[in-house]
This record gives structure tokens, C-alpha cells and sequence, in this order.
């Protein structure tokens, strides 16, 4: 009896302890990390005095730059670019039989989207310097140097070549009279800007062909006027009619050639040789001089690039005369060639003169454009909410971090250190 007395409640003590610490191991709970709504509900209910007063201070501060802040106003314009066309060359290609005029396929050298050229015209420097000078901008803005005055009337400038087609200018400004003005300004500097550049593929042909006319004019007058010397010196008015058809057929071969020579100059001066027109000019120079070479082959006893007839046929005088008269025969070709050529390209030029189409011009806007003082309330008011809120959350936290002793020691040592 007294052995079983004394084992029993060890017996009794092993499992309470076992139940003890199974019964502990049951309850043990990991903490939970997730964010309960309520309990940011209570942070933000507990700092709503400060949260509202920093609201009302965003509201205020937003009525008082509200009625601060100057209006402003926005002129708008709309203009219509020069559009892709087909030159006047292409219509007197047919005219030039086997000299295809430079104009051809059309606009082969033309901007994609003419557009953006116009844009990039109206952004630069030269027509901001104009507006600058012409509505003394510089002491508008109160700026001291040029660069300074040309980065805020780009601020309150706006170009968009829109998806219609069209160019949309807009302008700010806190004068709606000067709005107006500045874009009608952009403009006019725009149109006269664009009348004084050759940025169409005509005025750059017209141009080359101009050169190449007064070039040749010359050599024409020469080839005149060795050709009077060479008649008073031998006494020859006119060849027969073998000569005369030999010297004019060949003469004229060669003046096609050097005509489309001078084309494909002129069409690599704003397109590669891989471009169709520059294609089909080197095609058509090669059959124009396969045909020079039969007609001069064809010739008895004449080497190729010789037109002059056999010295046992034509007397040596006539065969002076002959060179005068193929010297002569070849540039009136070459001329009347190039005379076409420069016409075509002059007409294209001419046609092309009213390039800019001014949808709308602008006129004194009637309604502001900004500021947006609904904007700028809400916006300030919100911001108030939200500091408001980061300082209720940030109270919490510090009030955490002062009921744990070990960091409530350290914040005061910090605290210690910075009064010290």
C-alpha cells in the first residue's frame, strides 16, 4: 500500500507535465501578418482632427492660387500642307519622245508626310527670333537673354501635324487679343519663310536646269560663231545630203545622251540611283548609245565617235565645215533639250506657289483655357487628405515603437544625444 502511495503521483505529476506541454504546443499561434481593415479605420478615425485640419489647409491654399493665378487664353490655327502630286513634267515627257522629263514617276523624292517638314519649320529658331522681335517678347517675359525667351514661348506653343492631314497651331498667352496674334504670327513667318527656301523637288530642278541652260547658251554661241568663221574662211554655205543627214543624226544622238546625262545629275541631286527615275534614265542611256554606236557603224569606213565622211569623198574644207556644223547641230539640240526641261521644271515650281492653305486662321479666344481652378481645389485639397493620413500612420507607429521598452530606450538615448 505504501509503494503504491508513492508512485501513483509521480506517475500523475509525468502526465500533468505531458498534458501540460501538449496542451501548450496546441495553442501556440504564429502571428498574423495580414492587414486588417478595421484596424486602419481606427488609426484613421483616431487623427481625424489633424487629417481635416490639413485638408481645410489644402482647400484654402488652393482658393487662395486660384484667384492668384492669371488666366489664360489659347489661339488656334489650322493649316493645310502642300499634298503629293504629279508634276507637269510627267504630262510633257510624251513631248520629249525618248527624253523622259526628271519629273517621271512624280514626287519620287518628296516627303513621306510633307507635314513634319512644315513643323520642324515652325520650330525653328529663325521664326521664334521674328515673333520674339515683333511682339518684344523678351520684356513680356521678363527674361534677360534670347535662349531664355525662346524656351518660354516654346512652352506656350503647341505643333501637331494631326493625323487629318492638317497642322495645328495653338498659342497661349494672358492676353487673348496677343494669343491671336502670336499664332497668326507663326503664320505669316511661316509663308514667307517657305517662299524664300527651294524645299520643293521642282525649284531644285528648276534651279539645276537654269545652271545648265546658261551653260550651254554659251557653248551655243561659240559653236555660232566658229561656225561664221569657218564658212568665211572656206567659202561653204551648205553641205550635200549625205553629210548633212549623217552630221544631223548623229548631232542630235548625242545631245539625247547628253541631255540624259544631265538629268541624271540633276535627279541624284534628291534621290539615290536605285530611285525609278534614276533607273530609267540609265536604261534610256544605255539604248541611246547602243543607237549611236549602229548609226555610226553603219557608216563606211567611219570609226565610232567620227562623223566626218572619208577624206577621198568630202574635200578637206567640207570636212572642217562638217565638224562646225556637228559642233552647232549638237548644242541647238542640247539647248532646246534643256530649254524644255527648264520650262517643265519652272511650270512645276509656279504650280506649286500657293503651297500653304490656311484653314482657320485665329481670332481672340472667348472662353479661358486655364487655369482649371476645380482642378487645382481638388487637387490641393487631396493632397491635405493624404498628409494627413501619413501623419496619423506614422503617430501610430511611434506610439508602438515607445511602448516597447528596448526601442523606448533607444529613442531616448537618440534624444539624449541631440539635446547633448
Amino acid at each position: 500500500m505504501t509503494n503504491t502511495g508513492t508512485v501513483e503521483p509521480q506517475v500523475d505529476q509525468g502526465q500533468n507535465h505531458q498534458l501540460a506541454a501538449g496542451a501548450g504546443q496546441r495553442i501556440e499561434v504564429e502571428p498574423d501578418d495580414s492587414i486588417d481593415v478595421l484596424d486602419i479605420l481606427v488609426v484613421l478615425a483616431q487623427g481625424w482632427r489633424r487629417i481635416a485640419l490639413l485638408s481645410c489647409i489644402g482647400l484654402i491654399l488652393g482658393v487662395i492660387l486660384s484667384l492668384v493665378l492669371r488666366p489664360t487664353y489659347k489661339g488656334s490655327a489650322l493649316i493645310l500642307p502642300p499634298q503629293q502630286e504629279h508634276s507637269i513634267s510627267s504630262a510633257l515627257a510624251g513631248q520629249l519622245g525618248a527624253l523622259a522629263s526628271l519629273g517621271g514617276g512624280g514626287g519620287g523624292g518628296l516627303l513621306k508626310n510633307p507635314a513634319d517638314m512644315y513643323v520642324g519649320i515652325l520650330e525653328s529658331r529663325t521664326i521664334a527670333d521674328e515673333l520674339i522681335a515683333k511682339f518684344h517678347l523678351k520684356a513680356l517675359y521678363k527674361e534677360k537673354t534670347m535662349a531664355a525667351t525662346r524656351d518660354d514661348l516654346k512652352k506656350n506653343t503647341t505643333f501637331e501635324a494631326g493625323k487629318d492631314g492638317l497642322i495645328h497651331i495653338s498659342v497661349e498667352d494672358h492676353d487673348p487679343q496677343r494669343a491671336s496674334d502670336l499664332t497668326n504670327g507663326y503664320l505669316d513667318a511661316l509663308y514667307r519663310m517657305n517662299s524664300t527656301l527651294a524645299i520643293t523637288e521642282a525649284a531644285q530642278r528648276r534651279v539645276f536646269f537654269d545652271e545648265q541652260l546658261a551653260e550651254e547658251k554659251s557653248a551655243l554661241l561659240k559653236a555660232e560663231d566658229a561656225l561664221k568663221q569657218t564658212e568665211e574662211k572656206t567659202g561653204l554655205i551648205q553641205l550635200n545630203g549625205q553629210a548633212q543627214a549623217i552630221i544631223s543624226s548623229i548631232a542630235q544622238a548625242r545631245a539625247q545622251i547628253s541631255s540624259l546625262e544631265v538629268e541624271l545629275q540633276a535627279t541624284r541631286t534628291f534621290a539615290t540611283d536605285q530611285n525609278p527615275d534614276a533607273v530609267r534614265i540609265q536604261q534610256e542611256i544605255a539604248t541611246r548609245q547602243r543607237e549611236l554606236a549602229q548609226l555610226e557603224s553603219s557608216q563606211a569606213k567611219l570609226a565610232p565617235g567620227d562623223i566626218a565622211l572619208p577624206a577621198g569623198r568630202v574635200p578637206q574644207a567640207g570636212l572642217e565645215f562638217a565638224s562646225k556644223v556637228r559642233d552647232l547641230k549638237y548644242h541647238e539640240t542640247l539647248y532646246d533639250l534643256l530649254s524644255r526641261q527648264y520650262e517643265a521644271a519652272r511650270i512645276d515650281e509656279a504650280k506649286s506657289a500657293p503651297i500653304l492653305q490656311v484653314v482657320d486662321r485665329a481670332v481672340p479666344p472667348d472662353k479661358k483655357s486655364g487655369p482649371h481652378r476645380l482642378l487645382i481645389l481638388a487637387g490641393l485639397t487631396f493632397l491635405g487628405f493624404v498628409m494627413g493620413c501619413l501623419w496619423a500612420f506614422l503617430r501610430q507607429a511611434m506610439l508602438r515603437m515607445q511602448s516597447e521598452p528596448e526601442t523606448a530606450m533607444k529613442l531616448a538615448q537618440m534624444r539624449s544625444a541631440l539635446r547633448s
